[in-house]
């Protein structure tokens, strides 16, 4: 019999305090189960499965929706973007057409997109899912799409279409000169100091930062963000939890207990670190061993009059890096060298191997999340999350084997990490990018 007191992060409902920290049971972890808190109405179900880069949590939503008729919801800031399909990893047409898929191809690459608006898109997909009787499927590795889609966005004001256009004309003049700093110092001025944090050349955040500012007198920082809060309310149940030597006259008075809109089952996949990189590196390769792959895209890019890390699209991993290396071979008349391409293929793992640590760090602190070994059998994981979901009790239980620890296990493979080193199994000598070389060539000698 399951303890009572014992609290759920499934709905992220806070407990009271816990009987015991945790059970084991027929070599089963049980890492949550239901909550003493009586909820009112019982919550739709909503399925997440994030990870970092190649992790393979598109396969595995895809398998997943097959068996509970679900509907996959995107939660990938390149996905979005039309053209963008190798670099994204974007699920290939036959299975977009076996499983529904939303948020995919939904804008140009020279459109931004927001966190809040994916908020409003995912949100809505997920209503309509819903509505339709079948199971929704979030899946991706954007950190704060996911963040903002579970907890909610913060209640900051929309500009008004004068501040917009008044903003706008602020900001025109550094943008055209191509003066980013001073164009954040400008802003740093006008009340926000966080600009300084924001991603260079990131225009569409720092106007959206003036145009807070002016709508409301305060920078984006002055506005509650529903995560801070649900954080604030675990650490304070926790605090509580640690002092029991307390009688509960002494104990603070709780605020009333904040719920989430829909009962969130959450999954992260990964990988041990050196398996993941290892997995990375070989998908940096494939994707441009293909006809048509990223350089293409990136090509493709370059010829719609964009430039790298001028929006969101062209800062993305992969595409920034391709772009910065046609732009370079279209400088010396379409040529290049092994050397050269060499040392791009190496800049695009080095930045993708960056990228999937950054998303690591950021889910380690997620603690919704249960982290599954993505090197284990795809059934058994499949079968784990099925019975999370079918489950009615609130409990969840998470096969051993199936655990992936958020954090190096041991020294050994912390040294081991220190040491990795790319090993390529298709480009290895020089000859091996011949082919690229031509099509450089062919392609990007008659663009200057």
């Amino acid at each position: 019999m399951v303890p009572s007191g014992i609290y759920s992060l499934r709905g992220f409902r806070l407990p009271q305090k816990p009987i015991f920290p945790s059970l084991f049971c027929c070599r089963k972890t049980l890492v949550t189960t239901s909550s003493s808190v009586s909820v009112s109405k019982k919550k739709e179900k909503v399925i997440v499965i994030s990870g970092p880069t190649g992790a393979g949590k598109s396969r595995l939503a895809l398998e997943l929706a097959k068996r509970l008729n679900g509907e996959i919801i995107s939660a990938d800031s390149v996905q979005v973007y039309r053209g963008l399909d190798v670099g994204s990893a974007k699920p290939s047409p036959s299975d977009r057409k076996e499983v529904p898929h939303h948020l995919i191809d939904i804008l140009h690459p020279s459109q931004d997109y927001s966190v809040g608006q994916f908020f409003d898109d995912a949100r809505q997909a997920t209503r309509d899912v819903l509505d339709s009787g079948r199971v929704p499927i979030v899946t991706g590795g954007t950190g704060l799409y996911l963040r903002w889609f579970i907890y909610g966005k913060p209640d900051v004001p929309k500009a008004s279409l004068e501040i917009a256009a008044k903003v706008y004309s602020e900001l025109a003049d550094f943008e055209r000169e191509d003066d980013w700093e001073a164009a954040v110092q400008y802003v740093v001025k006008a009340g926000d100091p966080k600009a300084q944090s924001l991603a260079s050349n990131d225009w569409y955040r720092l106007r959206r930062s003036l145009e807070i500012i002016r709508s409301s007198g305060s920078p984006p920082s002055a506005f509650e963000v529903p995560y801070d809060s649900f954080r604030h309310q675990l650490d304070s149940s926790e605090a509580i939890d640690s002092h029991d030597l307390k009688s509960s006259a002494d104990a603070p008075e709780q605020e009333p207990v904040k719920e989430l809109d829909y009962d969130f089952i959450c999954f992260f996949l990964s990988s041990p670190r050196l398996d993941l990189y290892r997995l990375i590196d070989m998908r940096c390769e494939h994707m441009l061993s293909e006809t048509d792959g990223i350089l293409s895209e990136a090509r493709w890019l370059l010829d719609t009059g964009l430039l790298p890390n001028s929006n969101s699209a062209t800062r993305a991993i992969g595409y920034r890096q391709a772009m910065e290396y046609l732009l370079r071979c279209r400088e010396k008349g379409g040529m290049s060298s092994s050397r050269d391409f060499y040392y791009f293929l190496s800049e695009f793992q080095k930045a993708s191997r960056n990228f999937a640590k950054r998303q690591l760090t950021w889910f380690r602190n997620e603690h919704i999340y249960h982290w599954l070994n993505a090197s284990r059998p795809l059934e058994k994981v499949l079968d784990c999350i099925y019975d999370a979901y079918k489950d009615e009790s609130g409990n969840l239980y998470l096969p051993e084997f199936l655990q992936m620890k958020k954090d190096l296990s041991n020294r050994k493979e912390a040294s081991e990490l220190k040491a990795y080193r790319t090993r390529n199994r298709h480009f290895v000598h020089r000859e091996d990018c011949s082919d690229i070389l031509d099509w450089i060539r062919r392609t990007q000698g008659c663009e200057m």
